[in-house]
């Protein structure tokens, strides 16, 4: 697998208010949360036709493009750890 890094600096969370993304998470790490059932979401952050091709088992497709309108309704819970990823060709 490869290194996991949020895209955005930060992203509204539906309620007026910009989360700050702080930091990249492994993945390593990303599978040591997702082997302890942390309560976390997985946010593939590519167009659906590429999240079709490949994506994480259980990773939300919500392209960059879509967040402000799919955010609130697929990431309802405000106090979860949401970890975004993208795959990258270059």
């Amino acid at each position: 697998m490869r290194r996991i890094e949020p895209i955005v600096p930060c992203i509204e969370n539906g309620i007026g208010k910009e989360i700050s993304m702080d930091h990249t998470v492994s993945t390593k790490q990303l599978q040591s949360k997702l082997d302890q059932k942390q309560g976390i979401a997985v946010v593939e952050t590519l167009a659906p036709e590429r999240y079709r091709e490949a994506h994480l088992p259980g990773a939300l497709n919500i392209p960059p493009e879509q967040i402000k309108e799919l955010a609130p309704q697929l990431l309802p819970d405000k106090d979860a750890e949401i970890i975004t990823y993208c795959t990258n060709t270059h």
